[in-house]
């Protein structure tokens, strides 16, 4: 639809319909954003700041090797499990040290 003056609306009909296709595109093709911030002072780095977004799906974030998320604790159940199972076969090897360690007397 035009506008008197000749010029398109800015928000016509099919602006969601485009948005959902450039999503879509960005989701499925990646974006990735990079950027370093360094602060010197008499050519001595004091600061250094860097920083990395990257805008996928979770199947193309897999695709290009970033699976993060799957061994984070905070993120993943299997994770967490993970972690507590490791957590828990420590706790017990340390147990049986103690127990069979010949300096401890355990009293009944």
């Amino acid at each position: 639809m035009t506008m008197p003056s000749g010029l398109s609306r800015p928000y016509d009909d099919g602006s969601s319909a485009n948005l959902a296709d450039i999503l879509e595109r960005v989701l499925d093709k990646g974006v990735v954003i990079a950027g370093d911030i360094r602060i010197n002072l008499l050519d001595i780095e004091l600061l250094t700041i860097k920083l990395r977004l990257v805008v996928a799906s979770v199947d193309r974030a897999k695709e290009m090797g970033i699976d993060w998320w799957e061994q984070d604790p905070a993120l993943s159940s299997s994770a967490r499990h993970t972690e507590l199972g490791r957590e828990n076969e420590q706790l017990r090897r340390r147990i049986a040290e103690l127990e069979s360690s010949p300096e401890q007397t355990w009293q009944t």
